[in-house]
């Protein structure tokens, strides 16, 4: 139905600043041609499709039959916060106290209460690109603006750190880290982020968000370093942001975290006590398990997701119009489709953007990708590999055959 003028009116301008997540778009769009019948393979999926760990979910269980079920504290339940304290310190070697540390509503919500606790009109936030298509939005939402800096394919998906430095200005509030990143799969070497670092010790007002949420997820012998404790004479600026979502296949529990100094663990718990209030208990119960639980389960994971990415990588190299570097992290492929735009589709219609390819690409093939404009990169289409290998087989035929289509 058509949104009458009141209802426009009704709206503040700030909703016109930013639009849905085109991830989210996707996947809904998706769903609506699957309940029509159709046969959508879901390639644009940002969540694993793997199952929570049983011991996480009897957990659960046990919580609601003992009645575990009423409010926490708004920033988290104590014990929750010990185990992401003990985490931190076994996998990162970061020491941190229960009043800096926050439990909020998936690691989401957690970056936007410290966008919306520290950015205002006139602040700027450095966003690498290719980014997670909910950061600059964000950013724009508390005010402020997104600075972009492009990170080439020839450099891994990486900026230099001369490039993160001839962006800074006095108005720069933040830099934002995604390592291993969504949507490339990159894992950012300790040089890059050790030069990062003594550039930032020039600029002593700019702070830096690390969203590590894919953390687990890495192959070939990656190791991801997060940026506090490459930097430890900088600890007192950053915020290691992370969660369960992906590592432990637990995105609808929505049990993020942060870690950072006190003044700002503060701020961020205040906004969320009138926002959201406490995260889920019962999850929160859960997310103890899977932090302290045996960790070797991680290994059969990433093997799954392993083996997922070589086929994905090897179908989209063979594929005509398309390449793609291997990615060494998180569970996406991340697809140069240059060559594609430009091209005619079987009804005469001018491919003139990514956009323009995944349409086509889900009318004409059922198949439901997400184009690389949505973050801040176009020419490119992300593939999600957290479907099982049949439907990733399947996959392969359908695209081939829409790509030889083009004219």
């Amino acid at each position: 139905m058509p949104v009458s003028d009141i209802e426009l009116e009704m709206l503040t301008p700030r909703m016109s600043q930013f639009a849905e997540s085109q991830t989210i778009a996707m996947s809904r769009r998706a769903r609506e041609l699957m309940r029509q019948g159709r046969d959508i393979i879901k390639l644009s999926s940002g969540e694993p499709d793997l199952e929570t760990p049983g011991h996480v979910r009897e957990t659960a269980k046990q919580a609601i039959d003992q009645g575990l079920t009423r409010a926490s504290n708004v920033d988290g339940l104590p014990e929750l916060k010990r185990a992401v304290a003990d985490k931190l310190k076994r996998e990162n070697g970061l020491d941190y106290a229960e009043d800096e540390i926050i439990i909020g509503t998936g690691a989401k919500q957690v970056i936007a209460n410290a966008v919306l606790a520290t950015v205002g009109n006139g602040d700027e936030v450095i966003i690498p690109a290719p980014y997670w298509v909910s950061y600059p939005d964000m950013v724009r939402l508390a005010g402020g603006t997104p600075v972009f800096v492009d990170c080439r394919p020839e450099r891994g998906f990486m900026p230099t750190p001369e490039d993160i430095e001839a962006v800074i200005t006095p108005s720069t509030k933040w830099l934002v880290i995604n390592n291993p990143n969504n949507p490339t799969g990159a894992v950012w070497d300790r040089d890059t982020l050790r030069g990062i670092a003594d550039v930032l010790k020039r600029h002593p007002k700019v702070h830096v968000m690390t969203d590590d949420i894919y953390e687990h997820l890495v192959y070939d012998n990656a190791v991801v370093h997060t940026f506090a404790a490459i930097a430890p004479e900088l600890k007192s600026r950053v915020l290691t942001i992370n969660g369960v979502s992906k590592a432990f296949a637990m995105s609808g529990w929505r049990i993020g975290y942060g870690a950072g100094p006190v003044w700002l663990i503060k701020a961020m718990a205040k906004l969320q006590s009138q926002m959201t209030s406490n995260p889920t208990t019962v999850s929160q119960r859960a997310a103890i398990a899977a932090l302290d639980g045996d960790p070797s389960g991680q290994d059969a994971y990433r093997a799954t997701f392993k083996a997922r990415r070589d086929k994905m990588a090897a179908i989209i190299s063979a594929t005509k119009f398309l390449d793609c570097h291997v990615p060494r992290g998180a569970f996406y492929v991340f697809a140069d489709c240059n060559a594609a735009l430009g091209r005619r589709t079987p009804d005469g219609k001018t491919l003139e953007t990514d956009s323009d390819l995944t349409h086509y690409l889900l009318e004409q093939a059922g198949l439901a990708v997400v184009p690389g404009s949505a973050f801040g990169m176009g020419g490119y289409l992300r593939f999600s590999y957290a479907i099982d290998e049949a439907e990733i087989d399947r996959c392969a035929e359908r695209l081939d055959k829409a790509m030889q289509l083009l004219s």
